[in-house]
């Protein structure tokens, strides 16, 4: 096993390298410049230049690039002048509201997810299991932005039972912890309910029900953990979904997470703080993908061994 997480963690450290590098080109080939940005239109040339000069803009892009990876491998994210404040400073502020969306978001999404493809998979046939796969049909077909509007307009403007906007409190998460966990609960269901029904009619379930055993006996540790590998799969490739939607849902929530400092910081061509907010967002991918990997390696012991 020791051996199977050095080999992880190895290429968890090259994937690391090769996104960062490349998000470090990207960046500067995006129109606009940093220092006229930051200063606003009644700069001078003098202080532009000045600027340039300090931000380590006039230095060569291999030069800058060198420094960064320096940098980086020291804990040094950069200095944000958009806010300025060391970059760490700036992204440790805005780190657990996004955490928290994306715990909660998956914690629903596999609670629901989990619990209406069991119900599928085991009763196929019944009303409310075609009624529930229509609807996760429907929910993929929807953006998660849509979605959020939709909503906001029945929960917070129509109903008035749930804020629109804000961040400090349970009932605030609700709305946009539903948009962004939507697409993720309908995969989930959809990848459960059709791993349940392979095994579901196996020797062993049969003879587990002949015996008189209870029907959540059976489920739970009869049907359900074989049909957990492609549902912890489904976990971890979308995990990428859920950073992305964050973007997206946070700005239209308001909510001050990494996603809205991902979009001002991208204002601005702050480059050294949207290093460290991709940086964020490729390690956390990244290291969910690393968890996955080593808990399907604890499901399935045959992973270790290839």
């Amino acid at each position: 096993m020791s051996g199977y997480v050095v080999k992880k963690l190895c290429n968890l450290v090259f994937q690391v390298f090769l996104v960062v590098s490349l998000m470090f080109i990207l960046f500067r080939l995006l129109p606009g410049n940093p220092a006229s940005l930051i200063l606003g239109p009644g700069a001078t040339q003098a202080e532009v230049d000045n600027l340039r000069e300090t931000m380590g803009l006039n230095q060569s892009l291999g030069v800058q690039y060198v420094n960064y990876l320096k940098n980086l491998l020291t804990g040094d994210l950069g200095f944000s002048y958009s806010y300025n404040q060391p970059v760490f400073e700036v992204i440790k502020n805005r780190i657990i509201p996004t955490l928290q969306l994306m715990a909660g978001s998956i914690l629903v999404s596999v609670v629901i997810g989990v619990s209406a493809g069991i119900f599928s998979g085991v009763y196929p046939d019944s009303k409310l299991s075609k009624v529930l796969l229509m609807l996760w049909v429907c929910v993929l077909a929807v953006p998660n932005f849509w979605l959020g509007l939709v909503l906001v307009q029945i929960f917070a403007v129509k109903l008035g039972v749930l804020p629109a906007i804000g961040y400090g409190s349970f009932y605030a998460m609700i709305l946009p912890v539903l948009a962004i966990a939507a697409r993720l609960i309908a995969l989930i269901a959809r990848i459960t309910r059709s791993a349940v029904m392979e095994v579901v009619n196996e020797e062993y379930v049969r003879f587990a029900e002949a015996k008189g055993m209870q029907t959540g006996v059976i489920i739970f540790r009869h049907i359900l953990r074989p049909a957990l590998p492609p549902i912890v799969t489904m976990v971890g490739m979308q995990a990428g979904y859920l950073l992305g939607g964050s973007v997206v849902i946070e700005n239209l929530f308001s909510y001050p997470g990494m996603g809205q400092l991902l979009l001002a910081a991208v204002s601005f061509r702050d480059y050294e703080l949207m290093q460290g907010i991709t940086f964020f967002f490729v390690l956390a991918f990244l290291s969910i993908n690393l968890i996955v990997d080593l808990l399907y390696g604890q499901i399935d012991p045959r992973i270790r061994l290839e």
